[in-house]
């Protein structure tokens, strides 16, 4: 079945699979009592980021309807921070865009757009706009930073299945408490987020990144 489609204020498109990975987002950060923020991203802004970066048309839909002013995720093994429509460009810098006169980041693909960051180890989050799929949706993968040679990891197969699964990251991690987990609670903790990432996505499941 066809996904149905809302519009924004602005005129943007929003699906209703993006709205519902959305949504169930937020409602992992209101039952966690974790405070997050969401807020529709200047227009003017968007703009100016499909032509200096091109990011996708969902992409700049999540961003019209619901951009992550202040949005990063808490679990046991990982904090994920999404950056926001007025930092998505500077976050580039060094990687995809080179430092005044500087290179490009070697091996970094002018395809890979950054749109988080581990809270924890540093290492991006980021789009591939080389592999959009017909709803203009792209993988999200993430790579060691500090290595030789980068190594992709898909994280999910499409922006909205990685919003999902941040989302049920959220809600296991809500069974184990705040108190720091020793190794046997985070194997613990991977089991169980399995079989919902498998759910959501079993590609990504096989890749191992969450698990």
């Amino acid at each position: 079945m066809e996904p149905v489609h809302f519009c924004t204020s602005e005129g943007f498109s929003v699906d209703s699979d993006l709205a519902e990975a959305v949504a169930t987002l937020k409602a992992a950060f209101t039952q966690r009592k974790i405070p997050a923020t969401f807020a529709p991203a200047d227009p003017q802004e968007i703009e100016r980021l499909r032509k200096s970066l091109k990011i996708p048309a969902r992409f700049r839909s999540l961003l019209a309807a619901a951009d992550p002013v202040d949005v990063e995720t808490v679990t046991p093994i990982e904090r994920v921070r999404l950056f926001p429509a007025s930092k998505l460009f500077e976050e580039q810098v060094g990687y995809a865009v080179p430092e005044e006169g500087g290179q490009p980041k070697p091996e970094w693909r002018k395809s890979w757009i950054i749109i988080g960051r581990s809270a924890l180890l540093g290492d991006p989050y980021f789009i591939d706009i080389a592999k959009l799929d017909a709803e203009g949706d792209c993988p999200v993968f993430t790579a060691m930073t500090g290595t030789e040679q980068l190594k992709p990891t898909l994280c999910a197969s499409s922006l909205q299945q990685f919003l999902r699964i941040l989302a049920a990251s959220m809600e296991v991690a809500s069974g184990f408490g705040e108190a720091v987990l020793d190794d046997d609670d985070e194997r613990t903790f991977r089991e169980t987020l399995a079989p919902h990432v498998k759910n959501i996505d079993s590609a990504a499941l096989r890749a191992g990144h969450w698990t």
